[in-house]
């Protein structure tokens, strides 16, 4: 008999089946079971995510007013922001009264965003097992809800992380802060209000189903249910809910002790230690905050010499003025703050100098003077020039400064002369300036 080819035709195996795929999620953070902590859940998230609803739309809007602060519909030269379309619906005429409004609404804005940073995270970490979710997309659906979360938690970490580098004056990211930091507020507010309007309902049942008091040797793990935040194997409980909520208010609290001092000013400004503008810079009539300085920005000595002129535009008419000349005009004061984007603002200081409606008179516009345009000896970097409007001309705190808390301008505080302007943002009041066109907007 000879022998049989084994290799004629496929082996049958009886006990072989076809071919699966796993039913199950691969090993890793896409098993529930890789998250054990017992404190996560929906009362904790929910708690988190309370403190979030209240705190962000503060942010959004005293980030919008601190936009709108710089009259960026005014002319080209004071948005950093081309191409806003109809983002800007809600921009006015920035007002002068309360002198003291930007200071406000910046120093809430920055404090208040360094201060829900713990939150945050905190918040990011009792969700962070829906990031892994598996599989990563069931239905069309389903990625839409995905693509939401993705552009919230993105855009929640880019707006905190450029806010505060921006803080930090330190500038690592591509292109103009204000440009990244204003569309990426409009992409984060608009996946925070779609999420707002899908988990509210659930928030409020969590926030029901559970008190604060129970200390931890009687905390347990929550009930699963059909959020996928609680674990199926926790592990033994360290702490209470009640810890967790404390350790996260005492990172907000200390947070809070050492910024809000650099914008509330006197002597809690020596707390403000994560503020590289919070601290007193110095003693005497100049010494408070400088956030340029001349050598910073190239000012020469013969840009602010005696040579030095302001120019004086408008009207059709042009005028041209030493120092001792504006000195010899009538000199007003006013007792005015500078306040800054990073959050950082400086006590009342006392300026003295010309009104700028007596400079307009200067070409013929003494009643109802219209807006100027300014300009500075700086020759590098932003703001080197800025467009005020007619009601900023006009209130009668508005000075081109020569003199501050009874001495001349220092250099750093741009002498010979700079603009100071109520409720102005810092870099608005123009330092070093040397023309005034009044009337000019383009």
């Amino acid at each position: 008999m000879e022998p049989r080819d084994h290799d004629d035709g496929p082996h049958h195996h009886p006990t072989a089946g076809p071919l699966r795929r796993p039913s199950g999620p691969p090993p890793g953070p896409a098993r529930p079971a890789f998250w054990r902590s017992p404190l996560r859940g929906p009362w904790l998230t929910s708690v988190f995510g309370l403190v979030l609803l209240v705190g962000i739309p503060v942010l959004f809007v005293t980030g919008l007013l601190s936009y709108a602060a710089y009259n960026p519909d005014l002319a080209p030269g004071n948005d950093q922001t081309p191409g806003k379309g109809w983002l800007g619906f809600y921009l006015f005429s920035w007002p002068t009264s309360p002198y003291w409004l930007y200071r406000l609404t910046q120093g809430i804005h920055v404090t208040l965003g360094v201060v829900l940073i713990p939150v945050l995270l905190a918040k990011l970490w009792s969700v962070i097992p829906k990031l892994f979710s598996w599989p990563p997309l069931r239905s069309p659906s389903h990625a839409l809800e995905r693509l939401s979360l993705l552009l919230l938690v993105g855009g929640a970490l880019f707006e905190f992380a450029t806010g505060v580098l921006n803080i930090q004056l330190h500038y690592i990211f591509p292109g103009s802060f204000y440009t990244l930091h204003f569309y990426g507020a409009w992409v984060f507010i608009g996946a925070f209000l779609v999420h707002i309007a899908f988990r509210v309902p659930v928030m409020a049942k969590a926030l029901r189903s559970r008190r604060l008091r129970t200390p931890a040797a009687r905390t347990t793990s929550e009930p699963a249910d059909s959020t996928g935040l609680v674990t199926p194997h926790p592990a033994p409980v360290t702490t209470s809910r009640r810890g967790a909520l404390g350790l996260v208010g005492a990172g907000s609290l200390g947070l809070l002790l050492v910024t809000a001092g650099q914008s509330i000013g006197g002597s809690l400004r020596r707390t403000a230690l994560l503020a590289p503008r919070g601290q007193e810079p110095g003693r005497g009539p100049n010494g408070f905050q400088i956030n340029k300085t001349a050598a910073s920005v190239g000012i020469r000595a013969r840009d602010i010499g005696p040579d030095w002129r302001l120019v004086v535009r408008g009207n059709g008419r042009e005028t041209s003025c030493t120092r001792a000349q504006l000195l010899a005009l009538p000199q007003h004061t006013a007792a005015l703050p500078i306040a800054c984007v990073e959050g950082w603002s400086t006590d009342d200081q006392h300026w003295s100098g010309v009104r700028l409606t007596d400079l307009a008179a200067l070409v013929g516009l003494r009643h109802g003077p219209p807006g100027v345009f300014v300009e500075s000896v700086q020759r590098a970097g932003a703001f080197r020039s800025t467009h005020l409007r007619d009601n900023q001309v006009r209130d009668a705190r508005s000075l081109l400064a020569l003199r501050v808390n009874g001495a001349d301008l220092s250099p750093d505080h741009g002498y010979p002369a700079r603009i100071i302007v109520p409720a102005n943002p810092g870099v608005h009041n123009t330092k070093w300036v040397t023309r005034l066109t009044f009337g000019d907007t383009a």
